[in-house]
Formats: C-alpha cells, sequence, structure tokens
C-alpha cells in the first residue's frame, strides 16, 4: 500500500524557516518526479515545487523562489521542502504527491497523504 506521509509544519513568525519531509511507504520516491502542493482556507490548490526523477531538475513557483528549496534523500525515501523568510501568506496546508510533469501542470496521481499544517504569524 502507497502512503505518503507529511511532516514538519508548524507556526512560526514571519521571516522564520520551517522544513517539511515527505516520506513514503510502498513505493521509492527515487522513481518519480514530486511536487509540493499546497491549499489556504477558500483558495485553489497551488502549485509550489517540484524536483524530477531522473536528474533532481526543479521548479518553484514565483511565489516562493529564491526562499523555498526542494531536495530528496533517496536513502531515507523523503522529499523535503526548505522553506526560508515565511510570509503571511505562506500559510497553508501543504501536500507533497508523485507527479507526471515538473513544470505546471503538474498533474499529480496516486496517494495524498493528510498535509501538514504551516501557519505564519506574529
Amino acid at each position: 500500500q502507497v502512503q505518503l506521509v507529511e511532516s514538519g509544519g508548524g507556526l512560526v513568525q514571519p521571516g522564520g524557516a520551517l522544513r517539511l519531509s515527505c516520506e513514503a511507504s510502498g513505493i521509492r520516491l527515487s522513481y518519480y518526479g514530486i511536487g509540493w502542493f499546497r491549499q489556504a482556507p477558500g483558495k485553489e490548490r497551488e502549485e509550489v515545487s517540484c524536483i524530477s526523477s531522473s536528474d533532481d531538475s526543479t521548479y518553484y513557483a514565483d511565489s516562493v523562489k529564491g526562499r523555498f528549496t526542494i531536495s530528496r534523500d533517496n536513502a531515507k525515501n523523503t522529499v523535503y521542502l526548505q522553506m526560508n523568510s515565511l510570509k503571511p501568506e505562506d500559510t497553508a496546508v501543504y501536500y507533497c504527491a508523485r507527479v507526471r510533469n515538473i513544470i505546471p501542470p503538474m498533474n499529480p496521481f496516486g496517494a495524498w497523504g493528510q498535509g501538514t499544517q504551516v501557519t505564519v504569524s506574529s
């Protein structure tokens, strides 16, 4: 059974940092492009970042470019999203998923995790 589990969210002040983790069971994440998505209350889901399976090429939405970094640790079967210089508008539930494309539209597929809440507030 394929499972993706996101973790690492929390409450942080503006300008702070968090590192999100996407850990998989039942699949090898290294075989797939992996995307991070977020959804704030009342808003559509947003494609945030993606890392390819082949050469670790990355994509970032303009809203997070220069502040977020996606990476993977194949030995731990985990993909990370390092988020620096957080802003209140980054507040959302963050999800990871396998994707078919590393640029929008990413076309996520398969299992989704429960997400992890990120709240940026003073």
